[in-house]
């Protein structure tokens, strides 16, 4: 499903940028760029040396003279502004972002992204289903063009792999209370042999105070074990 998304970068200005966006891509599984006019000759040095190890993608990459022939392979081209734009095109946020992935599961999706001085323009704008806006703070919106695509990258990463981000639950058995009530006697009767509890008129509240600790805890068996361990080596006088 992952070569099913292609990135394309209209007018990119700096190689190491082509080239930070190819290693992001690879990073997330992605290996389809296409570059529209670069304003140098392409791939130039900085280009393969920022990729750092991505050069199959920037060995791969096709470099078209216009927007149109870029996305011709795509059934559907999403595109990245860092503003909303006053033109008629759905405008996506994140979430929406990912619901269109959903609903286009099948399809060949293209994301593009503009020039890093002063991004798409309403003409190459024009030619996209949907502009989708990555939220940032209101008074600094400008984002790295290789930022920008990590970003999407990983969204997209989420979506395909679902089961990497879901929580694993504990393998370890937990102690039942009981043993937890064991270790917190023998804790608390080695700590009166010690006069910790004073004043005494305060001993049930500082053992509440105890018992919200430990009992908050979730120990396993050893770890129990080594707790009692400790204290008992603790509280043995030197001689």
């Amino acid at each position: 499903m992952k070569n099913k998304f292609g990135f394309i970068l209209i007018k990119p200005q700096l190689g190491e940028n082509i080239g930070a966006c190819a290693r992001s891509m690879k990073n997330f599984g992605f290996n389809k760029l296409n570059i529209v006019s670069p304003k140098f000759s392409f791939p130039n040095h900085k280009a393969k040396v920022t990729s750092v190890g991505a050069y199959d993608i920037i060995n791969n990459t096709k470099v078209f003279k216009t927007t149109a022939e870029a996305i011709g392979e795509f059934d559907i081209v999403i595109s990245l502004s860092a503003r909303k734009r006053d033109i008629n095109k759905k405008h996506l946020t994140i979430r929406d972002f990912s619901k269109i992935l959903a609903t286009y599961k099948k399809k060949r999706i293209g994301l593009m992204f503009g020039p890093e001085a002063s991004g798409l323009s309403n003409q190459d704008l024009s030619l996209s289903n949907f502009i989708l806006q990555i939220p940032t703070v209101n008074n600094f919106k400008s984002i790295n063009l290789s930022h920008s695509v990590t970003l999407i990258c990983f969204e997209i990463f989420k979506l395909l792999n679902k089961k990497l981000f879901k929580k694993e639950g504990k393998n370890i058995k937990i102690s039942s209370k009981s043993k937890i009530n064991l270790a917190l006697k023998h804790l608390i009767k080695l700590l009166e042999t010690k006069d910790f509890f004073v004043p005494k008129e305060k001993k049930q509240s500082m053992i509440l105070n105890i018992n919200n600790l430990f009992y908050r805890f979730e120990p396993n068996d050893k770890e129990l074990r080594i707790l009692a361990s400790i204290v008992t080596a603790l509280s043995k006088n030197k001689h």
